[in-house]
C-alpha cells in the first residue's frame, strides 16, 4: 500500500508541476519575464503560491523550465518525423516537419509570443534560449535546407540564416498576430482547419510542390 501511495503522490506532484508550467508559459508570453509575477502564475494555475518556490525555487528557474517544456513538445514532434524510417524521400520528410512545426505553433501561440519577447533584447535569458534551444533547431533547419533545396539556395544566393528566418516568420507570424488577423479578415488562425491550410501553404511556399504534383 505504501508503494501505491507514493506512486499516486508522485503522479499528483507531476500533474501539479505541469499545470504550473503551462500557466507560466502563458503569463511570460503575455507580459514578459519582468511583467509576470509568480503570484499571478500561481493564481492562473489554481495552486498555492508556495508551490512555485517548492517546485522551482523562484522565477528564473520557472521561466527556464517552462521554455524547456515548450521546446520539448516541439522537438518531440519534429524528432518523430526525423526518425521515421518509413519516410525515404527528403522532400516528403521536410514537408512533414514543416507541417509539424506549423501545427505546434498554431496550437501553442504563446510559444511564439515568448520567443518574440525574449529574442528582441540582449541578456542572459536570450543567450540561454539561443544556446540551449534555438541553435539546435537552426542546425536542423540548415540540414533540411541542404538536403532539399541546397542547389537552389546556392543558385539564388540565399544564405541559410535568411532561409531560417524566412521559414520561422512564415510559420509563426499569423499566430503571433492572431487578433489582428481576426479583425482584418474574420479568420481565426488558431482554428484547426486554418492551421492545416497554413501548414500546407507554408510547405509549398518553402519547398515547392511534391514531385508527383509537378507538371511533366
Amino acid at each position: 500500500m505504501q508503494k501505491v501511495a507514493r506512486t499516486a503522490e508522485a503522479e499528483t506532484s507531476g500533474a501539479t508541476r505541469e499545470i504550473i508550467l503551462e500557466a507560466a508559459l502563458e503569463a511570460f508570453a503575455e507580459k514578459g519575464f519582468d511583467g509576470a509575477t509568480t503570484r499571478e502564475i500561481a493564481t492562473r494555475a489554481g495552486v498555492n503560491h508556495g508551490l512555485i518556490r517548492y517546485y522551482f525555487g523562484g522565477k528564473p528557474k520557472l521561466w527556464r523550465d517552462a521554455v524547456d517544456r515548450a521546446f520539448g513538445e516541439l522537438e518531440a514532434g519534429l524528432d518523430s518525423v526525423r526518425n521515421d524510417t518509413s519516410i525515404a524521400d527528403h522532400r516528403e520528410r521536410a514537408g512533414m516537419m514543416i507541417r509539424s512545426f506549423v501545427r505546434y505553433v498554431g496550437h501553442n501561440p504563446q510559444f511564439v509570443r515568448l520567443m518574440h519577447e525574449e529574442g528582441k533584447r540582449k541578456g542572459p535569458r536570450m543567450r540561454w534560449l539561443v544556446d540551449r534551444h534555438v541553435k539546435p533547431l537552426y542546425e536542423g533547419v540548415c540540414e533540411m535546407a541542404r538536403e532539399v533545396a541546397g542547389n537552389q539556395l546556392e543558385r539564388l544566393d540565399i544564405p541559410l540564416i535568411h532561409f531560417h528566418y524566412i521559414l520561422a516568420g512564415s510559420v509563426s507570424f499569423i499566430f503571433h498576430q492572431a487578433e489582428e488577423c481576426k479583425r482584418l479578415s474574420g479568420v481565426d488562425p488558431t482554428d484547426d482547419a486554418v492551421i492545416e491550410e497554413h501548414a500546407r501553404i507554408v510547405e509549398q511556399l518553402i519547398l515547392g510542390p511534391l514531385n508527383e504534383e509537378k507538371s511533366p
